[in-house]
């Protein structure tokens, strides 16, 4: 097989893989601009009649407002641990330093609907926090934490520990060169960790349903109460609406993890 042959077969194979993936989520654009009453595929036209129907609702409204909120807690949550976090495994020495690092991921290991069911019965006594918002951004930045933790303790191993310690032989104590010398240094990989936190709030559900009781409906859970009592294209719209949300992140994610590679 020549080189030819072989780019071209890669080609083809990295197209099918990106179709297989991408077809899935792609089919609930026609199904959001269909002017049908019912979910039919492929839609007998073109309206934006669903998606106004979307931004026009209070309750959807509301829904998307508590899901920004909550994930933009919980990012800020996440985040500020995730940093001390990495700062404690790169530049920390201590032993058991992977056992540390391997609970810290099971997060991520462990099926959320057990995550769900532990901090349900974790928070169930505790009136005043139950049922609330900070509940369900302790949870959401309890599954974003795994995920933040890989990429600032990837982006921190990238910068050289000399310059913080030339900084604190030239006088300056710890947390001024942090602030002047690392920090800086790791803006893009904080950014990007701050994305995927977000995302991770942003889409969750489980979480949600168990935390937020019937006081609560974020974006997801609303999204799910509707399709278990009343299916219709509206369902469709959001979930697009949603999709271009993820898309435009991950552009960003990606645009600042190649500043970061540049610096």
């Amino acid at each position: 097989m020549n080189t030819h042959t072989l780019g071209l077969a890669t080609r083809v194979s990295a197209c099918l893989v990106l179709g297989f993936l991408a077809l899935p989520i792609l089919i609930i654009f026609p199904l959001a601009l269909s002017p049908s009453e019912y979910l039919t595929f492929p839609p007998q036209g073109f309206s934006l009649r669903w998606l106004e129907a979307v931004l026009e609702s209070p309750d959807w409204r509301d829904s998307i407002w508590l899901s920004f909120k909550i994930a933009l807690g919980s990012t800020v949550l996440a985040v500020i641990l995730s940093v001390l976090a990495a700062l404690a495994l790169v530049r920390g020495r201590f032993k058991l330093k992977q056992i540390v690092y391997a609970l810290i991921l099971l997060p991520m290991i462990v099926p959320n609907i057990i995550s769900a069911i532990a901090m349900f019965f974790f928070f169930a006594d505790k009136g005043g926090v139950f049922g609330s918002t900070v509940a369900i951004i302790i949870g959401h930045a309890v599954i974003a934490l795994p995920i933040a933790i890989i990429i600032l303790s990837s982006t921190l191993q990238g910068v050289d520990s000399r310059l913080e310690n030339a900084a604190l032989s030239l006088g300056a104590n710890r947390f001024t060169a942090f602030r002047r010398i690392t920090l800086p240094l790791i803006a893009p990989g904080i950014a990007s960790a701050c994305i995927f936190a977000f995302l991770s709030s942003f889409d969750e559900l489980l979480i949600a349903m168990f935390m937020a009781g019937s006081t609560a409906q974020t974006l997801p859970v609303r999204i799910w109460n509707s399709v278990l009592f009343q299916l219709d294209p509206t369902i469709a719209a959001v979930s697009a609406l949603l999709v271009i949300v993820s898309v435009l992140a991950l552009l960003a994610a990606n645009l600042f993890a190649r500043r970061g590679a540049r610096a």
